[in-house]
């Protein structure tokens, strides 16, 4: 049906993918908890771009020459993985402001952190496109789900899902996030609390994607 095999098997198995807390997801949490609620679905279209073109590159067979490119899977890989850590040393360099200067407004000390100049859908977009392991899984996941007698099909159903179960994801996760917002502008601890946590993840990202292998 639409070019799908097992349609149920593949909704449970996305669930569970989207579920899982990746640098993407807390980027948008991130940014959603900063800057509101705007900015978070600003942060989130990179990621959906990201996505659709990750998805129309494994429908090329384009995830496949990466995974059987030992050298060009490295050179993606160190590239995200050091994009990943210039992230974590800007959120962690926001953190230790925030910690110098806590009598301060939190919105103001974020500012001259140099976050008030960050733009988060072309950070996010770069996040998505820089993950080899993103491109490899869309292709190991996908191609069991897609009928042989309609592949064009398939992998548009499947694509379309696949966004629609990030779209509701990332929705909960920014009006989460914007909740807390409120919370951290009136505790300046809690808030360099969140921005140190959050640098020191995307450096846990950074190490395991620089470990992955193909």
């Amino acid at each position: 049906m639409f070019g799908v095999n097992d349609l149920p098997t593949y909704l449970a198995g996305l669930a569970l993918i989207v579920l899982l807390p990746g640098p993407n997801s807390l980027y948008v949490l991130s940014v959603a908890a900063r800057r509101g609620v705007r900015a978070g679905y600003t942060a989130a279209a990179g990621v959906w771009c990201g996505d659709a073109v990750l998805m129309t590159l494994s429908a090329a067979g384009v995830a496949s020459l990466l995974q059987g490119n030992a050298v060009l899977f490295g050179i993606v890989k160190y590239v995200g993985a050091g994009y990943l850590t210039w992230l974590a040393v800007g959120m962690l360099r926001a953190a230790w402001g925030m910690w110098r200067s806590r009598r301060e407004r939190a919105t103001s000390d974020v500012r001259s952190a140099g976050v008030a100049d960050e733009r988060p859908f072309r950070r996010a977009l770069v996040i998505s496109l820089l993950n080899p392991k993103a491109i490899l899984f869309f292709v190991a996941f996908f191609v069991q789900f897609v009928s042989e007698s309609n592949p064009v099909v398939g992998f548009v159903t499947l694509g379309v899902l696949a966004q629609l179960a990030s779209v509701l994801y990332l929705s909960a996760l920014i009006f989460g996030g914007s909740r807390l917002a409120a919370a951290f502008r009136r505790r300046r601890t809690l808030s360099a609390g969140a921005a140190s946590a959050a640098g020191a993840l995307f450096l846990g990202f950074a190490v395991k994607l620089s470990l992955a292998s193909v």
